[in-house]
């Protein structure tokens, strides 16, 4: 298959097109040529398809609303252990559908027996467990500041060392003075 020559007809509906802000993949759609194509022209007319900025926006925002999605799945995890504790010590209700009658029985326990208060348990644990893997607490926001901090100290004497070729020297305490006196 011999490939049909590019026109100035192509070249002006490449720049028109890319000046509108559509993408490499839809000139090349609308103007039905391949997009390596597309590409060649865009080269040739000066033009880039480049979309790092955007993607790296939508990747921040992206990132943003996972954390929020799992903060509330977190939140309604530790929903479902709270409502399940909830059943540790609340009257049970056992039932049994059977015999050669097919006969319905149903008891009242005051609590679940304890097979059942293990299963219980296991949902707890399971819930609570995938709740903090979610959304770890913050046990110390001072030790994370802190942290911080010390990074941005570091940080600054390297500098500093680099700069000047040895760490800084070390504060001076001020002489006291009368007026200083209490």
């Amino acid at each position: 298959m011999v490939a049909r020559p590019l026109t100035a007809k192509d070249r002006a509906a490449v720049k028109r097109l890319h000046g509108k802000g559509m993408s490499r993949n839809d000139i090349a759609r609308e103007i039905k040529r391949s997009p390596s194509t597309v590409s060649k022209l865009a080269r040739e007319l000066g033009l880039s398809f480049e979309r790092g900025h955007e993607v790296e926006a939508a990747t921040v925002a992206r990132k943003a609303d996972l954390a929020a999605r799992r903060a509330a799945f977190a939140e309604r995890l530790q929903d479902i252990a709270e409502r399940e504790a909830d059943k540790m010590n609340a009257p049970t209700l056992y039932w049994e559908w059977g015999g050669k009658d097919h006969k319905y029985a149903e008891k009242t326990a005051a609590e679940p027996i304890a097979a059942d208060r293990r299963s219980i348990m296991s949902v707890i644990a399971t819930a609570l467990d995938r709740s903090l893997k979610l959304v770890p607490p913050k046990d110390d926001a001072g030790a994370e500041s802190r942290s911080v901090i010390g990074d941005l100290i570091a940080g600054l004497a390297a500098d500093y060392a680099a700069r000047h070729g040895g760490p800084p020297p070390e504060p001076v305490e001020p002489e006291a003075t009368a007026d200083d006196a209490p």
